[in-house]
């Protein structure tokens, strides 16, 4: 084999499988809508028309629906990977969605070290969310005054809820469909690889704005969204490993888990 031949087929191989068959902007549209409606429609619509009829407090009643919508992403996103790769084996799986190592973005080798690039993105999103959140989302409360939340996650602070560990387990089902198998797989791990094809360079951005107007179930919140959604996308783009964006959207759970095991223990809401 020629030399030339051999760096050829060297550089072949360094060509992550997730670069190639892009997807079209109608295809990428396509999936946004596919999971942003049913998600709308699960938070506005679904939850008033049943709650009358359901014995559960409202506020788990409007979650569980949430939940729904983030387990009917999970659904889309095994058949979208089982579409294109004709299995669902963890291996054909792992690599398509960048669910690996972060990878060098020179070399293509990976590199656990470079984990330590997560600290940027998780002190960015500590600053939007403590000290910028506000104003960020300032312009949605003035030009949309009416605009409120169905419900709030507050309204399940109170004493019914003491000792009931059940709301334990619904959390947790609410966090791996929200921080793995639901909204992390299908943005950051279907539609981020093969992004590049219509938005090149700034896919990573392109899926934040894409991922943030999915949140039509909060759309009061949109300028944050967005503003969060790029510390999800730019490591994961980057270093093409979706655990990254995981770690860092995962982080954002930890007070829910906190005040959720609070409410329980009778710390808070007496």
């Amino acid at each position: 084999m020629s030399t030339q031949e051999l760096t050829a087929t060297n550089n072949a191989q360094r060509v992550p499988v997730a670069t190639t068959d892009q997807y079209t902007l109608w295809q990428i549209l396509g999936i946004w809508g596919l999971v942003s409606l049913p998600m709308a429609l699960l938070a506005w619509v679904t939850p008033p028309i049943i709650i009358p009829y359901i014995p559960l407090h409202p506020g788990v009643t409007y979650w569980l629906s949430i939940i729904a919508g983030m387990m009917w992403q999970f659904i889309v996103a095994l058949a979208i990977v089982y579409r294109e790769l004709g299995t669902l084996r963890w291996s054909a799986i792992r690599r398509r969605t960048w669910l690996q190592t972060p990878r060098d973005p020179k070399t293509d080798q990976p590199n656990a070290r470079l984990y330590w690039w997560l600290i940027p993105p998780l002190l960015y999103n500590a600053l939007i969310g403590l000290t910028l959140a506000g104003y960020l989302d300032a312009p949605m409360g003035w030009l949309f005054p009416a605009l409120k939340p169905p419900y709030e996650m507050s309204q399940l602070v109170t004493p019914e809820f003491h000792g009931q560990w059940w709301l334990l387990g619904v959390l947790l089902v609410s966090h791996l469909f929200n921080y793995v198998l639901g909204e992390a797989f299908l943005w950051h791990g279907v539609l981020l690889p093969k992004m590049q094809g219509v938005f090149g360079k700034y896919d990573w951005v392109a899926n934040a704005v894409l991922f943030g107007f999915y949140h039509l179930h909060k759309p009061w919140a949109l300028p944050t969204v967005i503003a969060t959604n790029l510390a999800y996308s730019w490591p994961a783009r980057r270093f093409r490993s979706n655990w990254m964006a995981v770690i860092v959207h995962g982080v954002e759970g930890i007070p829910g888990l906190v005040m959720t095991l609070a409410v329980i223990l009778g710390l808070i809401g007496s």
